[in-house]
């Protein structure tokens, strides 16, 4: 079934045929889409843990707070966001995918000039209020603004594009993207501190944020679509291979509302799952130069295990995206579950022999059933009508809990002077996660068994 803006977006600034028609590109349309979502990935970077990690240390030197303060406003900053992220999600259903990258492009752009100037802002205000809570304050609705509309939205617009454009090769469409994603990230934390040094924090913040602007809001406008129906195409293109038709789970039998959903269990199974491996990354991430210090590392040493991580979490990626298509979700949700827990339990002994292989494989191999299964997941459980809506729920889920990581790793180092504790609970999580993965199933399947019923 079309898509319901079609009717009204054929002509006109958003116009689905504006300044070109899809369905007169020479391939199929939904690997521009990939391209685009790509870019816009990356260009979230300044909203992700990483692009923060190498900005905590200079920013608790020049707002005056403590690792704990700090760590708090941004846990503020991003629960915060995540409380509003249902709410955009619906306006994502009801603007579409063009318009919202746009707008979550714009204000990314006008939070990294606000950030760049964090700390004249702080003085600024500290006239009115003390120093302390002035900077915590200005930094805290830093942190939410970049949050929501980075990490966000611009990485949910970007995710669900490619979801809606693609259904059996949504797998293989989200590894490519995510193959580009993953290095970019992984580089980004030595990139990012390369900018400090030769243009300090602010200018870093400056140069992002024009760039944002000046390069990803033309191309979102360019080249994004909301869905194929819209100019009479279809997804995947139209052409699949007879035998991912053999896989019941690939049948959408029934588009499920924000609140039939929430009443599934493997909703939360999955939902859980990815919110544990965005806390525990994210604190990963935030602390790292302090955890380099507890394990008596060089800052470059614990910065160079980015790429190793990401080698590995595009091969998983790649893999997931090539055999989802063949089998039940809940198989690679227990394997990202395996490695979030080998994540942790290589971190726990990350200075003993055989940590820093099984804290780096393991969480390459979380971050490739990461980046995979939150793109495949929800389209294929629950369709596309609400995706936006559900997706945000989920989305939510993952920035309220990548928020309280930082704190709480935060909290640990700061009351016991080490992390160990925090490692040790969180080795519990993955474990009893992959145990209730076994029974995450599609619920499409108990559609498709009455449908048989009824025939």
């Amino acid at each position: 079934m079309a898509d319901s803006r079609s009717k009204n977006t054929s002509r006109g600034f958003w116009g689905v045929r504006t300044p070109f028609a899809p369905s007169r590109c020479p391939f199929f349309y939904g690997w521009v889409i990939v391209f685009a979502a790509t870019i816009g990935s990356i260009f979230s970077i300044p909203g992700q843990t990483m692009g923060f990690s190498v900005f905590t240390d200079v920013l608790i030197e020049e707002l005056g707070l403590t690792r704990v303060e700090l760590s708090s406003a941004y846990c503020l900053g991003t629960v915060a966001s995540g409380l509003t992220l249902p709410w955009l999600g619906r306006l994502l259903d009801r603007w579409g995918e063009r318009r919202m990258a746009v707008a979550s492009v714009i204000a990314t752009g006008l939070v990294l000039f606000y950030l760049a100037k964090c700390d004249v802002v702080s003085q600024m205000l500290g006239q009115v209020l003390p120093a302390g809570i002035a900077a915590f304050v200005v930094i805290s609705l830093g942190f939410y603004m970049i949050r929501a509309a980075a990490q966000g939205v611009l990485s949910m617009t970007c995710r669900n594009a490619i979801g809606k454009w693609f259904n059996y090769r949504r797998g293989l469409a989200l590894a490519i993207s995510g193959i580009l994603v993953s290095f970019c990230y992984s580089f980004a934390p030595r990139g990012l501190d390369w900018m400090i040094k030769s243009y300090g924090f602010d200018g870093a913040w400056l140069v992002m944020g024009a760039s944002t602007i000046v390069v990803m809001a033309p191309l979102a406008w360019l080249l994004f679509r909301d869905t194929p129906e819209q100019d009479g195409l279809e997804m995947d293109g139209g052409k699949v291979a007879v035998k991912a038709f053999s896989n019941p789970d690939m049948h959408i039998h029934v588009d499920f509302t924000r609140r039939e959903a929430l009443r599934d269990y493997s909703f939360w199974v999955f939902n859980f799952t990815f919110s544990f491996y965005g806390l525990f990354a994210t604190a990963f991430t935030f602390h790292i130069l302090s955890l380099a210090k507890e394990y008596h590392f060089e800052n470059e040493r614990i910065l160079s295990l980015f790429v190793p991580i990401a080698a590995i979490s595009v091969m998983t990626n790649l893999i997931f995206g090539s055999i989802n298509a063949r089998l039940c979700l809940k198989w690679l949700l227990l394997v990202m579950n395996l490695g979030s827990l080998s994540a942790t339990l290589g971190m726990l002994f990350l200075d003993r022999s055989g940590g820093v292989w099984g804290y780096v494989l393991g969480n390459g191999i979380a971050s490739g059933g990461f980046v995979s299964l939150t793109g495949i997941v929800f389209p294929r459980f629950y369709g596309r009508q609400h995706l936006g809506v559900i997706s945000g729920v989920n989305m939510s889920a993952m920035v309220i809990a990548s928020g309280l990581g930082p704190l709480f790793f935060g909290l640990c180092h700061h009351y016991s002077g080490s992390y160990q504790l925090i490692l040790l609970i969180s080795a519990f999580v993955p474990f009893f996660l992959a145990l209730l993965s076994l029974a995450a199933d599609n619920p499409q399947r108990k559609f498709a068994k009455t449908e048989k019923k009824e025939l």
